[in-house]
């Protein structure tokens, strides 16, 4: 059987944003996965482990598998190589991008890479919500980086008066588009936005080490507050299988807000065989059939994550792709659009 691949999401922001800060509560709240962690052009970090270390080139181990390498742009394949090893026995990578970095070239060479033990799992975007004016003057390419993420985080949202954070807020979402935008305290996102728990019991029976345990910054108080309510959890559920076409229209017509679709899709007699893992993160989708285990329930469970979406209009519209009645039966050339989505046996290897 194949593995399945490991997300890599990309985490990226100016200096003083909070990165390394959310990338510790991800750390410290991990849903039982194992995190790797690679830090590109980590001389901006201060972090004592990784200057005992070294240069770049050098891995520290944080604790319970979790995997701290410092690399150059030049060294990511073998990175990303060496992380999704079975043995690493990895969940999620992290790539924590320098705060001079330009995202939109680790983005680029993750989907350009031929690595298929990785899947794309997203550009986070963290901005500096007391800083933002003064960030982007002197960092005007931020706009850009902000076009092209799947998901914005706006922290130090206490930092700013009501009016102050809703103009920031009014602003980062005409820069950023469709994507999403989820104010946070602290760096506080909770762990189901960017990726699943991990499945079966027992996975963290001993926390993982933080960059906080290895440098010591400022007091870690309990600040999370209610992080449930910076997104929202929307679930689905269908009897009949999907109709391929319709389900494709709406993926493509994927609402503002909606930063990642993940679960099982039936396409009924049009793959009688399969069911079809889906995983989409911002403007990134790709489908991954998969034959139906034995005694399995043939039904389309999917769980779909963002900030302001309407569930009722979600539920409405992949109600729309049931095939309820028999005009609603797909064609003999209605996969096609699904499988541009698939990867490609070739690339398998």
């Amino acid at each position: 059987m194949v593995s399945k691949p490991v997300p890599v999401i990309v985490l990226a922001g100016f200096l003083g944003s909070g990165k390394t800060t959310l990338l510790n509560h991800l750390l410290c709240h991990n849903g039982g996965n194992r995190i790797g962690v690679i830090v590109n052009d980590f001389g901006s970090i201060e972090i004592d482990a990784m200057t005992v270390a070294g240069q770049v080139g050098s891995s520290v181990s944080l604790g319970n598998g979790c995997l701290c390498c410092a690399v150059d742009a030049s060294e990511l394949d073998d990175y990303l190589e060496l992380l999704t090893r079975p043995a690493a026995r990895i969940d999620i990578i992290v790539i924590e991008a320098s705060g001079l970095a330009e995202p939109q070239e680790l983005v680029r060479m993750l989907l350009a890479s031929d690595n298929p033990g990785i899947v794309y799992g997203g550009l986070v975007e963290v901005v500096d919500a007391a800083e933002f004016d003064v960030t982007r003057s002197r960092h005007p390419e931020i706009d850009r980086h902000l076009a092209i993420a799947d998901l914005v985080v706006l922290n130090k949202t206490d930092r700013v008066g009501e009016s102050d954070l809703d103009r920031v807020l009014g602003t980062l979402g005409e820069l950023s588009g469709a994507a999403p935008v989820i104010p946070a305290v602290y760096g506080r996102v909770d762990h189901e936005v960017l990726f699943d728990p991990a499945a079966g019991p027992g996975r963290e029976t001993v926390r993982q080490l933080s960059f906080e345990d290895l440098h010591d910054h400022e007091d870690d108080h309990d600040h999370a507050g209610h992080l449930h309510a910076a997104y929202d959890s929307v679930d689905f559920t269908a009897q009949e299988p999907m109709n391929p076409r319709r389900l494709m229209d709406f993926l493509d017509s994927r609402p503002e807000g909606l930063y990642r679709i993940k679960g099982f899709v039936n396409f009924g007699a049009a793959d009688p065989r399969n069911r079809y893992a889906v995983h989409a993160v911002g403007r990134f989708l790709r489908f991954y059939p998969e034959p139906w285990p034995r005694g399995a329930e043939r039904l389309t469970q999917m769980v779909l994550i963002g900030s302001g979406v309407e569930a009722d209009k979600l539920r409405e519209g992949l109600d729309e792709c049931r095939t309820a009645r028999p005009q609603d039966a797909p064609d003999e050339h209605s996969m096609w659009g699904v499988l541009r989505f698939v990867q490609a046996a070739d690339d398998e290897r």
